[in-house]
């Protein structure tokens, strides 16, 4: 981890700086989730059609919120296991709990998988996304030490593709035609990132 992949090296200085910004981005920061406030939340976000639309929830009423701070309770219970990360995302000028990300590892592989989502619409569309994914990429480059970060979306989801895209993602596969939604059949994206594409990325990064 001290800066090397398949070659290429990164020089001391920008690990330091990327290290020091590991939790904090240009527009949000990233915090350990509390299990309670998190299925609060989303337990109103998904009462949002086009965020189910987008996210392939299933809709879930108040009354399941306790279903779901018992679902995150035992995820928390003796610290997250080493396969499965989980961050609240918030804005960094009003501190607004805008969403989440996930991030579960495959340890024999040295493979990611993850998921964000934006529950509140006001930040849709305006880089909050990108900046999520960026420090999601930091902690599983950084702390995880994985060599590749996977995901998967809704072909339809074209403002999640431009995204990840911006971010460092490549379409590596689609399925065709898995997914029903308003009566109409939609292909699956997968999409993927190595880390060391990632390196190259923040060697140009200024920020």
């Amino acid at each position: 981890m001290a800066g090397s992949s398949q070659g290429l090296v990164w020089p001391k200085t920008k690990m330091e700086e990327t290290m020091k910004d590991l939790f904090r981005g240009k527009l949000v920061h990233i915090m350990a989730e509390e299990p309670e406030a998190r299925a609060k939340v989303e337990a109103l976000w998904q009462r949002d059609s086009e965020f189910v639309r987008l996210a392939d929830s299933v809709p879930i009423s108040m009354e399941s919120e306790k279903k779901l701070k018992d679902r995150f309770n035992k995820q928390d219970e003796n610290g997250f296991k080493p396969e499965r990360y989980s961050f609240a995302v918030r804005t960094l000028d009003a501190d607004t709990h805008i969403g989440f990300f996930d991030i579960g590892v495959d340890l024999i592989h040295s493979e990611a998988w993850v998921g964000i989502g934006i529950g509140e619409r006001e930040f849709w569309g305006k880089g909050y996304g990108t900046d999520m994914m960026k420090l999601c990429l930091q902690y599983a480059f950084t702390e995880l030490n994985v060599h590749r970060v996977s995901l998967g979306l809704h072909a339809f989801n074209e403002r999640a593709l431009r995204s990840y895209e911006k971010a460092g993602f490549r379409l590596e596969g689609r399925t065709r035609q898995d997914l029903m939604r308003e009566g109409t059949r939609s292909d699956s994206l997968w999409m993927g990132i190595l880390r060391e594409e990632w390196m190259q990325m923040q060697m140009g990064d200024k920020r």
